[in-house]
C-alpha cells in the first residue's frame, strides 16, 4: 500500500483548498457547496496538523473538553472541537478565519478589536479579518445541543445596516426596471444587474429590510410575457433571493414573504438544473431559523430536495443534503424525509460512493426511529456501515456510521452477530472505541458490550 503524502505537502494543499473556498466565501453569493468545501478542506487541516492525539491551543496547550452542568441534570462533556480556543467555551456562532480556524464570533471580534492581527492558535499574520460563518459546525453543534438537552446561548446579532443611500438609489433604479419597465429586454438586463450587485456587495444585501415587500414584487414581474418562460430568468432570481438570503437579518424578511418560500420550491421542482442547485441552496441558508424550517417543511419543500439528492449533479446534491440535514433537525420535518423516501436516497448514494459524508450524518439524525432503522437494515444497512467506518477517512463520518449501527443493534439483535463476525475480522469497533470521536467511543463501546453480553447468553445456553 503506497504511502501517504507527508504532512507538511498535505498541509499546503489543504490551505491552498481553504483559501480559494474563503476567496469565493467573502467575495458574497456562495453556494452551499462552497461552504461545505471549506469546512472539509479545514476538518481535513485540522486532522493533519494536528492528529488525533490533540489540539493546539493559544499558547501550545491542548484544548479539554468542558464540562458543563444545567440545573439538576447530568453532567454533560462538551466535544473539544465544539469549544471556541479563545474562550473555552461551546460556541454559539462559529466563524472561520483566514488561517482556516474556528472562533466563536464574539471572542475572536474582541481579539480584533484589541489589535491583534495574529491567529490566536496558529499565529499566522492575518492580512483579512473577515469572519465567514461556520454553518456546517453550528449545525453539528445544534444537533449534539438537541441530542444532549443542552441549551446553547442564543447568537446575538453581529451584523449592522451598513446600506448607504447610494446603495438605496442603485436598488430603486434597477427594481423600477424590473417591475416597470415596458421591454422584456431591460427587465431581464436589471434582473441580471440586481443577481450580480447582490452577489459582490454584502452589504447592499441589506436594502431588502427596508423594501421587504421586494422579492414578491420580483415574483410577480417574472408572469411578464418574454421572461415567464425563460429558464435564465428564473434562475437568476432564484440566485437573487439566494444573496439577499446570505444577510443574517434578510432570513426572516424572506421566511415571512407569503410569496418567497413557495418560489423556491416551485423552482426546485421545475427549475433547470442551476435553478434547483440554487434553491436547494436558499432553502438551506433560510433553514438556520427554525420557523423558516417549520414553514419550509410545511409547504412540501422536503420531496423535491430527496429528487434532487437522487438525480442532480454533485454540486447540486450537496446543497440538498446539507438543506434536507438542516431541515431535519426539526422533528416534524424527520418523518416529512422518510415520507419522502430519503432512506433510499441516502443508501444508494452512499452504495455509489456519492456524498457518503453528507448521506451518512442525514440518516444518524434519522436513526432514533424505529420505522427508519428497519428501512436502513432492509438496504443490507449492516453491511453498510460497517464498511463506512473501515473505509472512511472522515472521523465524523465513522461516528455517523456507528451510531445507525448502534441503532440497527438495538433495533434487531439478530444483527449482532453479523457485527460480531465482521468485528473478528476486521477489529474496526475496537479501534474505533480506542482512536474515534467522543461519541464514536461511547457507541463503539456500547455495541462490543452488547456483543459480549449476546456471546455470553449463548455460551449459558448450550
Amino acid at each position: 500500500m503506497a504511502k501517504p503524502p507527508p504532512a507538511e505537502e498535505d498541509s499546503a494543499a489543504l490551505r491552498r483548498r481553504l483559501r480559494r473556498s474563503l476567496a469565493a466565501v467573502a467575495a458574497g453569493g456562495a453556494t452551499g457547496d462552497v461552504f461545505d468545501e471549506a469546512a472539509s478542506a479545514l476538518e481535513a487541516l485540522r486532522e493533519a496538523e494536528l492528529g488525533t492525539g490533540g489540539r493546539k491551543g493559544c499558547g501550545g496547550e491542548g484544548r479539554r473538553p468542558a464540562v458543563v452542568e444545567e440545573g439538576e441534570k447530568e453532567v454533560v462533556t462538551v466535544p473539544p472541537h465544539f469549544l471556541c480556543p479563545i474562550s473555552s467555551r461551546i460556541m454559539s456562532d462559529p466563524v472561520i478565519v483566514a488561517s482556516g480556524q474556528t472562533y466563536d464570533r464574539r471572542f475572536i471580534e474582541e481579539w480584533f478589536s484589541a489589535g491583534n492581527r495574529l491567529c490566536p492558535q496558529t499565529h499566522q499574520a492575518l492580512l483579512d479579518t473577515t469572519l465567514i460563518p461556520n454553518h456546517l459546525v453550528r449545525s453539528m453543534i445544534l444537533q449534539w445541543c438537541t441530542e444532549n438537552r443542552f441549551n446553547l446561548p442564543p447568537v446575538e446579532s453581529q451584523e449592522e445596516n451598513n446600506v448607504t443611500n447610494s446603495d438605496q438609489k442603485t436598488f430603486d433604479e434597477i427594481f423600477t426596471k424590473i417591475t416597470s419597465s415596458p421591454k422584456s429586454t431591460e427587465m431581464r438586463q436589471a434582473i441580471k444587474d440586481l443577481r450580480l450587485i447582490t452577489k459582490q456587495n454584502s452589504d447592499f444585501r441589506a436594502v431588502l429590510e427596508e423594501r421587504p415587500d421586494s422579492i414578491s414584487r420580483m415574483i410577480f414581474a417574472r408572469s411578464t410575457p418574454g421572461l415567464q418562460n425563460d429558464p435564465q430568468v428564473l434562475e437568476d432570481m432564484v440566485t437573487i433571493i439566494l444573496n439577499f438570503s446570505l444577510h443574517d437579518s434578510n432570513k426572516k424578511v424572506i421566511g415571512d414573504d407569503p410569496e418567497a418560500i413557495p418560489f423556491l420550491i416551485w423552482a426546485l421542482k421545475s427549475g433547470d438544473m442551476g435553478s434547483r442547485g440554487n434553491s436547494a441552496a436558499a432553502i438551506f441558508t433560510l433553514s438556520a431559523l427554525d420557523s423558516n424550517k417549520e414553514k419550509i417543511g410545511e409547504l412540501g419543500a422536503m420531496g423535491p430536495l430527496v429528487d434532487l439528492l437522487a438525480d442532480g449533479n454533485i454540486i447540486a446534491k450537496k446543497d440538498a443534503a446539507s438543506a434536507i440535514f438542516n431541515l431535519c433537525l426539526l422533528h416534524e420535518n424527520k418523518s416529512r424525509a422518510t415520507k419522502n423516501g430519503i432512506v433510499d436516497v441516502a443508501m444508494r448514494a452512499i452504495d455509489d460512493q456519492l456524498l457518503v459524508d453528507g448521506s451518512l450524518a442525514i440518516l444518524a439524525l434519522l436513526s432514533s426511529n424505529h420505522e427508519v432503522v428497519e428501512m436502513i437494515t432492509k438496504f443490507d444497512g449492516t453491511a453498510c456501515m460497517l464498511r463506512a467506518i473501515r473505509e472512511s477517512e472522515c472521523s465524523r463520518s465513522k461516528e455517523n456510521a456507528v451510531v445507525v449501527l448502534f441503532a440497527i443493534c438495538m433495533f434487531n439483535r439478530l444483527k449482532l452477530k453479523e457485527v460480531e463476525a465482521d468485528e473478528k475480522i476486521n477489529s474496526s469497533l475496537a479501534l474505533l472505541a480506542q482512536t474515534g470521536t467522543s461519541r464514536a467511543r461511547r457507541k463503539a463501546v456500547g455495541i462490543l458490550e452488547k456483543m459480549k453480553r449476546s456471546m455470553h447468553n449463548r455460551h449459558m445456553s448450550c
